[in-house]
């Protein structure tokens, strides 16, 4: 046992402990207030460093910027999305019009910003959904029995057989282009890939003996499904939701520049990218900042989701 010092002046460092001789209790010395507060921001950089990669968070970055955009860009917009602001079509680089103007005149970072919320906000229902859907019936597979099983693949490898441009391109012709028709086209497109993941990684699951001690238990199969398989396949699912995503964005890009997405008034970066298409032999802003916002996206995108994939491995491999 330790005893304290006999030096009235002594100042313990921060963080010893004093004995006292008396009783055999540790008096523990309060850290400083401001050690105190820092530790907790110390803390949260220090685990956001452990869980991503320079790239990741440079993704991570990039597409939490464009999400916080799709919510608040409207409210931030210089000008209303369709007002005609100027005189000069396809301006340049300027103080009042930094990304410049578009074939009308008008300002290409209001349009821009009006604009994300179509092309993240769709993308992002769609993708949801497809994920949700796909997963869904991808567990059921994987748990029930071999019809149930033999029924939903063999219906979903004839959706998955048909391209999704096409598919998309018929379903459109056939009903119309408006946003709900447009979030479920998408959605149906890929929900065929995230349902043969699901299936995939659940029979693989399911084959463990943990799974099999439950079974053994005597539990059912949707217990199985949401406590034993579905959180041991959040990571892969996670990256494959990141990809269904990046998948959609360009599908509805693709379709809003061939004149079937999003229409006007109303504009998504395909739309400004085909509506600006004139600007692109002299090099105009307002057909290269739309391009841009895409690319960004989708890069940042499939940064987060190589890092997803990274931390799953490390995990499954410990």
């Amino acid at each position: 046992m330790m005893s304290q010092s006999t030096n009235p002046h002594h100042i313990p460092h921060a963080g010893t402990e004093l004995y006292d001789v008396c009783r055999d209790e540790i008096v523990a010395e309060p850290a400083p207030a401001s050690a105190e507060a820092a530790a907790p921001q110390a803390g949260v950089l220090r685990r956001l460093v452990h869980r991503f990669s320079v790239l990741g968070l440079i993704g991570l970055l990039l597409v939490a910027f464009w999400l916080v955009v799709a919510f608040i860009g409207p409210l931030v917009a210089p000008y209303k999305g369709g007002t005609l602001t100027s005189t000069e079509i396809f301006g340049r680089y300027s103080a009042a019009y930094p990304l410049g103007t578009d074939y009308l005149g008008r300002d290409m970072l209001s349009r821009i910003l009006y604009g994300a919320r179509y092309t993240v906000g769709l993308a992002l229902a769609a993708a949801v959904l497809a994920s949700v859907i796909g997963t869904f019936f991808g567990l059921l597979a994987a748990v029930s029995g071999r019809w149930v099983d033999e029924i939903l693949s063999r219906l979903f490898d004839a959706i998955i057989s048909i391209p999704s441009k096409v598919l998309a391109l018929v379903v459109i012709a056939a009903f119309g282009s408006s946003i709900p028709m447009l979030t479920t086209v998408a959605a149906l497109a890929y929900i065929p890939g995230a349902f043969r993941i699901s299936r995939s990684l659940a029979v693989n699951l399911m084959g463990l003996e943990y799974v099999q001690v439950a079974r053994a238990r005597g539990e059912g199969i949707f217990y199985i499904a949401r406590v034993e398989v579905l959180p041991n396949m959040i990571h892969p699912m996670l990256a494959d939701f990141g990809l269904r995503f990046v998948f959609i964005v360009l599908l509805l890009s693709g379709l809003s520049f061939l004149g079937l997405g999003v229409q006007p008034p109303n504009a998504d970066w395909g739309s400004l990218v085909r509506e600006n298409i004139g600007g692109l032999s002299e090099g105009a802003p307002a057909v290269l900042m739309p391009a841009v916002a895409i690319a960004t996206l989708t890069i940042g995108m499939n940064l987060l989701i190589d890092n997803l994939r990274r931390r799953g491995r490390s995990h499954g491999g410990a």
